[in-house]
């Protein structure tokens, strides 16, 4: 059994401008990552500019993130990252910046080297540092080492070979205050699905179970919020967003499992938000674990049944998948060994087929 978070994480109301000299000790030119519009929008990219200008580091930013990043995109922001003479990175918004920002930290640092080094699991590539500031409640990436990246070639997303934890992450719930109801819905239910694969796994250690067991008591108690039958407060930003990150220190320990798994040819194939599509497969897979095991999680989620917890999923975060799409899914699966051997039971053919059938798709 083992331990190991070496993200500094820093959990406060305006903690980017509080700890602008932490975010100035990583080098003295940064490349900010950061998507096209929202951290625009809710002033986290502004804070970062204004800390970064408060301690005279120069920075360039790069906002051409899109949703699930591909490995074009990442050669693309590694160019400019060389060309300014960038030490390190500082990734802004959800899981597709952040992920980005790991990646391309590899990439600046090896900058000779072809995109193929993101994948390769013989080499021992080092990176410059980098700061995570997220500003959804999903992801987790800010306290995680792994980087999904699309592969277009492939027709899929696939994480990175290599293990690149952020050295500070700056996490501010008043990020989530004005973004879009289905942005915070959908993210918070991959957070839910990073709590109940880290607790259903293969590699689930008292550890990972401690970080699960707290994340799921947090977003329990912002289950009105997510309904949308209370108006969602500082308070339960901040706990949604400290949710998201215990979800993400979980899974450093213990990777994700079968719906996420199943979720990338949905969101590939389908077009589906990634946080929508790994929210279809929960009940399944929690219907099939341990008995007790199922009971422990429906019960610190408030959740009375299986049941329950895929009607609430399909509220807050609809989804329209057909049944080829499904299966499709599940074939492509049985392929990905490494993701079937993170079930703590016997996930093949039948199993998938047994999760996917009792999907709820709505919207």
């Amino acid at each position: 059994m083992n331990y190991y978070m070496p993200v500094k994480v820093f959990s406060e109301n305006n903690c980017v401008p509080v700890h602008s000299a932490d975010l100035a000790a990583l080098g003295s030119c940064a490349l900010i990552v950061t998507g096209r519009s929202s951290s625009k929008k809710n002033g986290s990219l502004d804070d970062v500019k204004t800390a970064l200008e408060a301690e005279g580091i120069g920075y360039t930013v790069f906002d051409e993130v899109e949703e699930n990043p591909s490995v074009e995109t990442i050669m693309k922001a590694r160019d400019i990252g060389v060309s300014c003479g960038a030490d390190f990175v500082v990734g802004v918004g959800g899981g597709s910046p952040l992920d980005a920002a790991k990646a391309i930290a590899v990439m600046i640092k090896n900058a000779g080297s072809t995109w193929e080094l993101l994948f390769d699991s013989s080499a021992s590539p080092e990176n410059i540092p980098v700061a995570a500031v997220p500003t959804t409640c999903g992801t987790g990436s800010e306290v995680t080492g792994i980087s999904v990246i699309t592969r277009h070639d492939l027709r899929t997303k696939m994480s990175m070979a290599h293990k690149v934890f952020p050295d500070i992450a700056l996490c501010d719930g008043k990020y989530l205050l004005g973004a879009p109801m289905r942005v915070i819905a959908n993210t918070a239910v991959d957070a839910l699905g990073h709590m109940i694969e880290s607790y259903i796994n293969s590699a689930a250690t008292p550890f990972s179970r401690m970080f699960a067991d707290t994340g799921l008591k947090l977003w329990s108690s912002c289950r009105g919020f997510l309904s949308g039958e209370e108006k969602l407060t500082e308070k339960a930003a901040a706990d949604l967003l400290c949710a998201s990150t215990f979800g993400g220190m979980a899974i450093a320990h213990t990777g994700t499992s079968v719906p996420h798994g199943l979720s990338y040819t949905l969101t590939y194939e389908g077009g589906i938000p990634h946080g929508a599509a790994v929210g279809l497969f929960q009940s399944g897979y929690l219907r099939l674990a341990d008995v007790a095991d199922r009971s422990h999680i429906l019960s610190l989620a408030g959740f009375d049944s299986t049941d329950s917890l895929a009607g609430f999923i399909a509220k807050i975060s609809p989804v329209q998948a057909d049944r080829k799409l499904l299966e499709k899914a599940a074939e492509n699966l049985l392929r990905n060994t490494k993701k079937l051997a993170s079930c703590p039971y016997k996930a093949d053919r039948e199993a998938l087929y047994n999760i996917i059938g009792g999907v709820i798709c709505s919207g």
